[in-house]
């Protein structure tokens, strides 16, 4: 398969990836009304913050066409931007529900569902150059958030830098290039539901970023 051009956003019938395409058709004919395909980044074009998760949910971005919005995950992360400011009115889980973000915009390592929630490394690869593409496309982009280790690495990545140049785990900081990354454990279901990840510890990563953006 030839290497995507450096477009920061896939068709959303992204041919790429032979496993994901299948699951997406898959998901197609169970559920012909969903939006079954390569989900959009979702946000301010002139976003000095990034929010990046590593791939859309079955149920979440795949059913809804839009980042983190119809899944556990969406819940949290829209109110809590809304909490610090990087979004404006209400979400109700569902594309039209007049929800704008502010100075921010949301957008996954991987474009397309995978099976169990879990793109192999192969699909990360090719997918990367959407990831890049999209960075590049920001010119106010100061602050990146990653949502999860594998969003962490996928991010350093495609900015060039082995995984290795920022520590792992939650509230982890560092300056790569023009940028600050910040690592959040992700807001799934398991992390909530578990402790791992408070409504506060989330919240105070997104406090850091709007201090950096202002610095």
């Amino acid at each position: 398969m030839t290497p995507p051009a450096p477009v920061a956003e896939p068709p959303a019938d992204c041919p790429l990836c032979p496993r994901l395409v299948a699951y997406r058709a898959d998901n197609a004919r169970r559920e012909p009304d969903w939006f079954n395909g390569a989900a959009p980044s979702f946000g301010d074009p002139e976003a000095r913050l990034l929010v990046a998760g590593l791939a859309p949910g079955r149920t979440g971005a795949n059913r809804t066409g839009r980042p983190f919005t119809g899944d556990h995950a969406g819940w949290l992360l829209y109110q809590t931007l809304i909490d610090t400011g990087f979004a404006q009115g209400t979400y109700d889980a569902r594309p039209d529900d007049g929800l704008r973000l502010i100075d921010c915009m949301i957008t996954n390592a991987v474009r397309c569902a995978p099976p169990g929630n879990k793109p192999l490394p192969v699909e990360e690869a090719t997918c990367r150059p959407f990831l890049t593409a999209r960075l590049d496309a920001l010119p106010r982009l100061r602050v990146i958030v990653t949502l999860g280790d594998v969003s962490r690495r996928n991010v350093l990545k495609a900015l060039g830098k082995p995984a290795s140049a920022m520590a792992a785990g939650h509230g982890s900081e560092a300056r790569i290039g023009p940028y600050v990354l910040l690592n959040s454990y992700h807001c799934s279901r398991l992390n909530t539901n578990t402790g791992r990840l408070t409504p506060l510890m989330f919240r105070e990563i997104f406090e850091r970023a709007r201090a950096l953006i202002q610095m």
